[in-house]
């Protein structure tokens, strides 16, 4: 009987990492041209419009989601968490990216935000609870560092970070907080829900401030407003369906590895639509951390562990 048991919570664990990972490369293909379009959108545009107004546009899509799902309202411990999924990826990620492609390529601050997965798996043990092993944080490890040594061979951590760097390294922390906490809410509330109810919740926040911004009013051409669309779209709302149920489904630290795999795609996006030079120093370090996505996917976790996490997780929705 115990033998079966333990077949049976493998096969669970396998199918759910299956899943969680599928989800989780699906939202990082949405996410991986983020950065260039916000490079396009704030050559146009305000970079306070382009993070705060791509959120409003969001948060009238996420009400018209709920509104026909006839979603139920989050509980009030849940309603007291999503804040902080609200600060991580509504707030903090966009607005400090938009400032800081101001004036920073997008292929440079692909590789920065590389360091993201090993922030995010950082608060999954802090917010989430979850115990990767040794082996897990020696690969990650590997990943952080390949980013370091991009910023040191581009010269950025000559005697100090540059101001860009600095709202790079802002944005990634952020979102790694907000990356954990939504990923261990939407165990409860689903991947759509959780990010959809804190799009509304943010809305006190972001409407002022659009309205404020975008005092002008905003102008661009098509391919500016195109960019600002698909922040809007995709990066604000669609991709974070598919990353937060991945997240949920997979783990949150061992899912959010899979988000090394964007500079790569990044790199790619950076060179066919903004013409911007990737540098031998971008290729290889994204080819490192490429490389800890596939080593961190093989490192096994305890199947217990997982499986009492996922029906934790189950009992509390």
């Amino acid at each position: 009987m115990r033998d079966k048991s333990s077949a049976t919570a493998r096969n669970t664990v396998t199918a759910d990492r299956i899943v969680g990972l599928g989800l989780g490369a699906l939202g990082v293909l949405g996410f991986s041209l983020s950065l260039p379009a916000t490079r396009i959108a704030v050559q146009q545009l305000d970079p306070w419009f382009v993070a705060f107004g791509r959120a409003v546009g969001a948060g009238l899509l996420a009400w018209t989601y709920l509104r026909l799902t006839g979603a139920p309202r989050p509980t009030r411990g849940q309603w007291q968490r999503l804040p902080v999924v609200a600060l991580g990826v509504i707030v903090g990620f966009p607005l400090f990216t938009s400032m800081a492609l101001l004036t920073q390529t997008s292929a440079h601050s692909a590789v920065v935000i590389a360091a993201l997965p090993a922030m995010t798996a950082v608060f999954a043990v802090l917010r989430a609870g979850e115990r990767p092993p040794p082996l897990f944080w020696i690969v990650s490890a590997g990943g952080l560092l390949a980013v370091l040594a991009f910023l040191g061979a581009s010269g950025a951590v000559r005697g100090a970070l540059t101001l860009p760097d600095l709202f790079l390294l802002a944005a990634v922390v952020l979102c790694g907080l907000g990356y954990a906490e939504g990923g261990a809410l939407a165990r409860e509330l689903g991947g759509a829900r959780t990010i959809c109810w804190a799009l509304l919740l943010s809305l006190p926040v972001t409407v002022p401030v659009t309205v404020v911004a975008a005092a002008g009013p905003p102008r661009a051409d098509a391919l500016g407003w195109s960019a600002f669309g698909y922040l809007t779209g995709v990066s604000m709302f669609l991709g974070f369906f598919a990353w937060y149920a991945g997240l949920a489904r997979g783990g949150i630290a061992q899912v959010g590895q899979v988000q090394l795999a964007q500079p790569v795609l990044t790199l790619g996006w950076s060179a066919l639509l903004l013409g911007e030079v990737v540098s031998p120093a971008s290729i290889a370090a994204a080819l490192v951390v490429l490389g800890c996505v596939v080593a961190t996917q093989r490192i096994r976790q305890n199947p217990r562990t997982v499986v009492a996490r996922r029906e934790a997780g189950a009992g509390s929705s």
